[in-house]
């Protein structure tokens, strides 16, 4: 997908500078690996949402773990330490880029889950624990991960490039339809919720603290799809020009901005702890404990 191509193109390919995509991997790496830690240690966070999320950072931790490993042995073979075309680093690179495929996947489809998890949580609040029972949370991240596996070792291993790419952007723009749909449905019940609630002859204190929870609401809920759209997108969109218009030199300049959208990717992976956990005042509480205390006792 990031190969030099043959005609002629006046924008030169855009380059990130090795250190950016290590640091950003490490730091990724680390972010995650924290969330995935802190939602296994503490049992009160042993719920749906939760379990989703540490989908989610699992995922994210596999996709960062490789685009580091993948760094690394770039620079090894810029030095001459690593054959490029070899044939253990061919097999090599092809179980990172099954991982990749798998982290891809999985973070569409965790990211799903969790629109899925609080739409059922908005409509259907009463009978949420019985919808969504941790059995059935344990089914669903049991299919989200073997479906990824077998569809990344199939897709990497068994199937051309170009189908690959197309199931890819099908994939993303089915699930950001849906997405899209969830969230502005969600984001329209709780406007007809706080306009019902506002009319109510309650006190204005009351009034105004029902409108700042709808507000918050509203705003973490753009955050997480704008968020979402805008790291995402332009990859999508680089896959699509492969496959529509590999020889336009127009396309020819997006393409040069390849080493951009894996940023944008891994900033992704970065900005998902902040707005997943470090937004839940249960996992902050966690990661005190696990950072500034000996023991798992709360710190004094």
């Amino acid at each position: 997908m990031n190969t030099t191509s043959v005609f002629q193109t006046d924008c030169p390919e855009v380059k990130v500078p090795v250190p950016l995509f290590l640091t950003m991997g490490l730091v990724s790496l680390g972010e995650n690996f924290l969330v995935v830690l802190a939602v296994i240690r503490n049992r009160d966070l042993h719920s749906p949402m939760y379990c989703f999320i540490c989908s989610l950072a699992a995922f994210n931790t596999i996709a960062s773990l490789t685009k580091t490993w993948e760094t690394l042995m770039i620079v090894l073979a810029d030095v001459g330490q690593l054959e490029k075309r070899g044939s253990s680093e061919t097999k090599l690179d092809d179980v990172m880029d099954s991982l990749l495929c798998m982290s891809f996947v999985g973070s569409i489809s965790s990211f799903l889950a969790i629109a899925v998890d609080r739409y059922i949580t908005i409509f259907h609040a009463l009978r949420y624990h019985n919808i969504m029972t941790m059995q059935r949370t344990r089914a669903v991240l049991g299919v989200i991960w073997t479906m990824c596996g077998v569809s990344a070792v199939l897709m990497v291993r068994f199937f051309a490039a170009k189908f690959t790419m197309i199931c890819f952007v099908v994939f993303f723009v089915v699930s950001l339809v849906i997405i899209c749909f969830l969230y502005v449905y969600m984001f329209m019940l709780a406007r007809i919720h706080a306009l019902k609630i506002a009319a109510l002859p309650t006190s204005g204190v009351g009034k105004c603290r029902w409108r700042c929870c709808s507000m918050r609401g509203a705003l973490t809920l753009t955050i997480l799809f704008g968020t979402f759209i805008v790291c995402w997108a332009p990859f999508f969109v680089h896959l699509i020009i492969i496959m529509v218009c590999p020889a336009n030199p127009y396309c020819e300049c997006y393409r040069s901005l390849f080493q951009l959208h894996m940023v944008l990717l891994m900033s992704h992976a970065l900005i998902d702890p902040g707005i997943y956990a470090f937004r839940s005042a249960e996992l902050r509480q966690t990661f005190r404990k696990m950072l500034l205390c000996s023991t798992w006792k709360p710190c004094s």
